[in-house]
């Protein structure tokens, strides 16, 4: 009996020892299975969120697609490269997909200001609920942007660079402060050349560019102009402009141009109902804020205007008066100096630095 019972201990012990990896691993099953199905509710319902998202995400490609004809349209109407528009666009809105951009049209990231009266948005960014422009639509985003950079003086500088040349607007956007990333250039200029934006850069003007033999006694500073059916559109100080003739009314330009009733009257700061007269400038692009290189000073001559110089040269009637410490209504006197590109020294200082001279 002790020794049946001694054989039997014997194969109990062998079989629990044979049996023991499978009696830890039904243990262990125990604790895993549980755990192992969570992880695989967890991933599955991130698929099926990220699988619902991917077809309204937006990549460079397709923002491209969607919105360079916005880029283009404005590149002719305010001389900003279409390539460093598209780029911008793409950097700061995440290729269209950003808060802003999904909730404010706001494509560039441009806070709201003090001089803004649009719609706002309030969202965190180098601060706290900082305060950003909210638009109707993309293209017054893209448009908003266009004017923002014509509009502030510390972007000046960067209409001096040639339109093609999107190294020097993304090193200058950079350098009058547009962003605070030290990488920004870099990345513009990156974008700019993976998706080969420079392409777009190309396409400044509708009409067949052809150059003039006639040289207008009013200056053409940039030396060509542009063949159309009705009017020759030429260029000053890289905007659009075309001389009026005989007949011609806000109307039949407007129709001639394929314009908007507001544009021509908004350019060239005259009344909607003011009467054209021949051999008169009409600008087709908003006028800058200085004249181009080597043109400094105007010297009035009879007949002068405040006006007529900012036309004469391209430069916004507002801007003309700053630099002369003048009111748009302000008589000039046959001989004096208008400046053109900076501001008018201040010559009561530089005569009392001269008297002093004298007297030591």
């Amino acid at each position: 009996m002790k020794v049946a019972c001694f054989k039997m201990l014997k194969l109990r012990n062998i079989i629990y020892k044979k049996s023991k990896p499978l009696i830890i691993f039904i243990q262990m099953k125990n604790i895993l299975f549980p755990f192992l199905f969570i992880v695989l509710v967890i991933v599955s319902c991130e698929t099926s969120r990220k699988v619902a998202i991917q077809p309204q995400s937006k990549g460079g490609n397709s923002y491209i697609e969607e919105y360079k004809d916005l880029a283009i349209k404005e590149m002719k109407r305010s001389g900003v490269p279409a390539s460093i528009t598209l780029a911008q666009g793409m950097l700061e809105s995440d290729y269209g997909r950003s808060t802003l951009a999904l909730k404010a049209n706001n494509h560039f990231g441009i806070k709201c200001h003090n001089d803004w009266t649009g719609g706002r948005i309030y969202h965190d960014d180098d601060r706290k609920g900082e305060c950003f422009r909210k638009y109707r639509d993309v293209y017054e985003s893209f448009k908003d942007h266009s004017d923002f950079l014509t509009g502030v003086s510390r972007y000046d500088f960067l209409f001096d660079y040639e339109i093609t040349d999107y190294k020097s607007w993304a090193r200058g956007l950079k350098r009058a402060g547009y962003a605070t990333s030290h990488t920004y250039a870099k990345k513009l200029i990156e974008l700019v050349e993976r998706y080969q934006l420079y392409r777009y850069d190309r396409q400044t003007t509708r009409y067949k560019m052809t150059f003039s033999a006639d040289p207008q006694s009013l200056g053409n500073v940039d030396d060509y102009a542009i063949s159309h059916s009705g009017h020759t559109v030429r260029t000053r100080n890289r905007i659009d402009y075309i001389i009026v003739k005989e007949g011609d009314t806000f109307r039949s330009l407007t129709d001639e141009l394929d314009m908007m009733p507001w544009q021509l009257p908004k350019y060239n700061e005259i009344d909607k109902n003011a009467k054209l007269e021949p051999g008169q400038i009409l600008y087709l692009q908003p006028k800058r804020n200085k004249a181009a290189r080597g043109y400094d000073i105007h010297i009035v001559k009879e007949g002068d205007t405040l006006h007529s110089i900012s036309q004469l040269y391209g430069i916004k009637l507002k801007k003309l008066c700053k630099k002369n410490d003048m009111e748009p209504g302000d008589q000039l006197e046959q001989g004096m100096k208008v400046w053109l590109r900076k501001n008018k020294p201040d010559t009561e200082d530089s005569q009392k630095k001269n008297d002093t001279k004298s007297d030591n």
